[in-house]
């Protein structure tokens, strides 16, 4: 198989979807890998180094969609990229296509296979391909909130962890998946005092666990979030629908509420949020304020640590690319129903049920997806 890895093109974006050591690995199992000219260089993966892995450097974007039979990236395509699209291509990268129904219009129409990192499952019914970039987001949460609660930055002046006689600062962290443990280690080793609501006894009872009873854990109510958030100086929106639009948790009236400089960063900005006056914003422009809170919502947090951020994702994703490429993506999503659930977008048909019903499509099973379109090219042939 070709496979092709174009540079990322969202704003501040350094990450890239093949290290040389996966194209490496790719092309000891006997395919071909092409990488866009400088495509990892911004975070240290040189072209010379995707060379002595055995990939060519291939100068531009047109040339590596128009020629890959599989393209490898990390942010969902732009519509320059998603018009390049062809049927039977394969897409392999995050797509969060429920917040964003021009992506999803776009995939459709170019009839390539389409499979999201966010919604692959593993067989504990975890995430992952989204679990080392929510690793990162949850721990940056911390580190971006706590620097912009500094005054300069547009926060109340309040130092995270405090110090000895001056009480530190009060931190919220609104769900205990995979994003808000990460956050809470990071609080909790800066010092400040963790407050962390979930609506999953079990899953709180393990928090209660990890943490030693040294974060507060409670059960998710709206009053709950309510109590808590006016009395925070930083709150981290942490909650995650697998492939749907975030539930909208801290309304407008209470951000109007909260105090004058607390922080607010919502990690679900990629799934559209769970504030309810959040909205995407970019490394070069992080923040915005409303009624004097500051908002942090930058939708690809996992970014502004690239390099980290890529070693870790290529971890997740280089076995599953590596089965792709194999036995051809049908086989591979048939083999493999954890994969299956990857799939958000088949041959013109909507393939992940959550995407269908929040933007009106029709829901296609993606095993069902497969066979029609096995059955058409049967026919054909």
């Amino acid at each position: 198989m070709l496979i092709g890895v174009p540079k990322e093109i969202k704003n501040h974006e350094y990450r890239i979807g093949l290290t040389p050591a996966s194209v490496r690995e790719l092309i000891s199992h006997g395919h071909e890998v092409i990488v866009q000219k400088d495509g990892g260089a911004a975070i240290g993966f040189t072209d010379e180094m995707y060379e002595q892995a055995g990939a060519r450097i291939i100068d531009t974007p047109e040339e590596i969609f128009a020629s890959a039979d599989m393209i490898v990236k990390v942010k969902e395509p732009q519509p320059h990229e998603c018009e390049m699209l062809r049927p039977g291509q394969l897409l392999y990268t995050y797509l969060h296509l429920a917040p964003d129904p021009k992506q999803t219009e776009l995939l459709v129409k170019s009839g390539a296979t389409c499979i999201a990192y966010e919604t692959v499952t593993d067989r504990f019914g975890g995430l992952p391909l989204l679990a080392p970039m929510s690793e990162v987001a949850g721990r940056m949460s911390v580190q971006c909130g706590a620097h912009h609660l500094e005054k300069a930055q547009g926060g109340l002046g309040v130092l995270l962890g405090g110090v000895p006689g001056v009480a530190p600062a009060k931190v919220l962290i609104i769900g205990g998946g995979v994003v808000g443990t990460n956050a809470a280690k990071m609080a909790l080793g800066m010092g400040a005092d963790v407050t962390i609501l979930d609506r999953s006894l079990p899953r709180l009872r393990q928090l209660d666990d990890i943490f030693g009873g040294a974060v507060r854990t409670e059960y998710s109510t709206n009053d709950a979030i309510e109590t808590h958030a006016l009395e925070a100086d930083l709150v981290i929106g942490a909650v995650l629908i697998p492939g749907a639009a975030a539930p909208k948790l801290l309304t407008r009236d209470m951000i109007s509420r909260m105090k004058k400089g607390a922080v607010v960063v919502d990690v679900a900005i990629d799934q559209g949020g769970c504030f309810e006056t959040s909205k995407a914003t970019t490394h070069q422009e992080p923040t915005y304020v409303v009624d004097g809170v500051v908002h942090y919502c930058v939708a690809n947090m996992p970014g502004g640590v690239a390099r980290t951020s890529t070693m870790a994702l290529n971890n997740a994703t280089l076995p599953y690319a590596v089965a792709l490429a194999n036995k051809g993506a049908k086989q591979a999503l048939l083999d493999d129903a954890n994969l299956l659930e990857g799939l958000n977008v088949h041959a013109g048909m909507v393939t992940y049920e959550a995407v269908a019903d929040v933007l009106g499509y029709e829901f296609v099973d993606p095993k069902l997806a497969l066979q029609k379109e096995a059955a058409k090219e049967g026919a054909a042939a």
